[in-house]
């Protein structure tokens, strides 16, 4: 009953505008994710933050509570990446983020990633890396390991092997985005410390990446997508319409912005990159691997791959980490990085192979 009143006054001032610090964020998603409080609460809690807006120290106080009460940890060694998107936008795409994160590695970069099954989409990250044959329900020992051997993995952030004791409940009970989506999606349980990380709207540019720089990360790009002539949006950079962004880089927060142009690509209509439903989604995918998809999806997966090359490094511009991407994309690694991560990243390398195998003669 004590903890009902605590977060009906928590609720009270987020419905009257008024923020939270991290440290009240950080306890009123402890009494959600310990179940102190009924379901009700704990739903107009979560719609009352949405509703209000969230910021930084309300983002990272709801990251503290899940990061220290629900994550399995594990500890790796050098630079990682991750690339996954915080959902919740307006235009859905197919998979990006899985494709490019895929190239990255082909690339070397070590990406560690943390993603969800769809909440506000028809496929989410780990929904599609599953039909690949990627075992999305093992332990983080083994997400971990494939890290280090694939130099590629992604923890299941909806998977009770990785998130013990309330995220997944959570999230699988509600069907709109709120800032417990961005909390949960930087609970990586690496804690990597660069990412490319894609928000909603610009609105939430700054707060995510004020966030970000909050919790340790040391470099990362927080990106949204626009569409010409379209108030959709995407949490992926575009090329369809302009890249709004936040780069974090040594402390500092600098706001910028690019075009597919700027970045050696066309402009393209973004209906190409409409999701597919069902099992056509991960043969497209397959064939995009493969050399074999359109233009505008290529070209969306090279320029998101491209921005993991420059946050980790390794370019000097977007536009020299594009064409970084072509070049891995044609040779074919992209395709060889993800046989290697299905084989490691499964408690039975055998059987994820054999899916991938059936998943290519039905894409050839």
């Amino acid at each position: 009953m004590q903890d009902n009143r605590l977060m009906g006054g928590i609720i009270g001032r987020l419905l009257a505008k008024e923020s939270l610090s991290r440290q009240e964020a950080c306890l009123a998603f402890r009494l959600v994710l310990d179940n102190r409080v009924s379901e009700m609460q704990q739903g107009a809690f979560l719609a009352a933050l949405t509703a209000k807006g969230e910021t930084a120290e309300e983002v990272a106080g709801g990251w503290q509570a899940i990061y220290e009460l629900d994550t399995c940890q594990v500890t790796l060694d050098g630079p990682l990446l991750d690339n996954s998107g915080t959902g919740m936008d307006s235009f859905k795409t197919f998979n990006i983020s899985t494709a490019a994160s895929l190239i990255a590695a082909a690339g070397g970069v070590t990406i560690a990633r943390h993603a969800a099954r769809a909440i506000t989409s028809r496929c989410g990250a780990v929904d599609m890396v599953e039909r690949l044959g990627v075992d999305v329900d093992c332990g983080v020992d083994i997400v971990a390991q494939s890290i280090a051997l694939a130099g590629i993995g992604l923890f299941n952030g909806m998977s009770a092997r990785v998130h013990p004791r309330a995220l997944g409940r959570i999230l699988s009970q509600i069907h709109f985005g709120s800032p417990l989506n961005i909390a949960a999606s930087l609970a990586n349980p690496a804690m990597p410390g660069l990412a490319v990380r894609g928000v909603a709207s610009r609105e939430m540019l700054r707060p995510v990446a004020e966030a970000m720089r909050a919790i340790g990360y040391r470099r990362a790009l927080v990106v949204h997508g626009a569409l010409d002539n379209s108030p959709l949006s995407m949490d992926e950079a575009s090329v369809c319409g302009p890249t709004h962004a936040v780069e974090l880089a040594d402390g500092e927060l600098t706001p910028l912005s690019f075009t597919p142009a700027e970045c050696g690509l066309q402009t393209h209509d973004p209906q190409g990159l409409r999701p597919e439903d069902g099992p056509q989604a991960a043969v497209s995918f397959y064939r995009l691997l493969d050399g074999r998809g359109s233009a505008v999806r290529r070209d969306a997966v090279l320029l998101n791959s491209a921005l993991a090359f420059y946050v980790a490094g390794q370019v000097p511009t977007i536009a020299d980490g594009v064409t970084r991407s072509r070049d891995l994309l044609q040779s074919g690694a992209a395709l060889e990085a993800l046989r290697r991560w299905v084989a490691v990243q499964n408690e039975d390398g055998q059987r994820g192979l054999r899916q991938l195998d059936a998943l290519a003669r039905e894409a050839a």
